[in-house]
């Protein structure tokens, strides 16, 4: 039991580590869950449980940039409500066999969207202009993807953040500080909506999920720490490599039998 805890405290730790300097901590952090024994669901909800305090915590760093937006935010929040009591609400009613075959394309678009994120957020700035001024259908539609994004969030977690910032480029922000702010703020609002659910259903492993969320803590605190002495890209890099690595594992151990 110790070392399941150490080890899933250093997987947090370098999680939070990760997730500070370029992104995708819970590549390491879910399949470390699975790893211990903890079932996919209640791994994905456990997951989502340690991750939130990262979210809510950048929020508040970015609050001064939040503060010009102030007029969009109840808006976001509530379709982050929405959309992350439907996604949450989704898994919690898929059976446990369904939900493990489809880990492996679940990493799987986390991955693209990791690789290609910032192709993607680049193409996406150049067609927001065209939505700036749209009529009610262009609103309708970017309502409807906003809910889409929240609803993948609330179901999985990994990945949340990039596509929230790829819907804020279509949505036409291009102010990167703000951006990183309201993709925080949907974070965590969805994270918090998936994360009531899942406690009320009895779901999240509480120690093992305590673990990870101290290692996250510390990782983010010592990246803070040591950001400048590291690459990005050589980080990003590592992040690739791992998270193909894993996705890998897990449509081998998912087909291969």
């Amino acid at each position: 039991m110790l070392f399941e805890l150490l080890f899933l405290f250093g997987a947090g730790f370098f999680g939070g580590v990760l997730n500070s300097l370029a992104g995708g901590g819970s590549f390491i952090t879910f399949p470390a869950l699975l790893f211990v024994g903890v079932s996919p669901i209640s791994a994905n909800a456990t997951n989502t449980f340690a991750s939130c305090a990262g979210y809510l915590s950048g929020a508040y760093a970015f609050r001064d940039d939040l503060y010009v937006h102030k007029k969009e935010l109840p808006q976001l929040i509530l379709i982050s409500l929405i959309g992350g009591f439907l996604g949450a609400w989704l898994l919690l009613r898929t059976p446990e066999s369904l939900f493990r075959e489809s880990i492996p394309w679940l990493l799987l678009i986390a991955t693209f969207l990791f690789i290609f994120g910032g192709k993607i957020n680049s193409i996406l700035k150049r067609l927001a202009s065209h939505h700036r001024h749209a009529p009610f259908f262009g609103h309708l539609l970017l309502f409807l993807i906003l809910l889409g994004v929240c609803i993948y969030g609330g179901f999985f977690n990994a990945g949340l953040g990039i596509i929230a910032l790829s819907y804020l480029a279509l949505a036409g922000h291009s102010n990167i500080n703000a951006m990183n702010g309201m993709k925080l703020v949907i974070s965590s609002v969805v994270s918090l909506t998936a994360i009531a659910l899942f406690i009320y259903d009895g779901v999240i492993s509480w120690h093992e999920g305590g673990s990870v969320l101290i290692g996250t803590l510390v990782g983010g605190y010592v990246a803070a720490h040591i950001s400048k002495r590291l690459s990005q890209q050589y980080v990003r890099a590592f992040v690739i490599i791992a998270s193909c690595g894993v996705t890998a594992y897990f449509f081998i151990d998912t087909y291969a039998n």
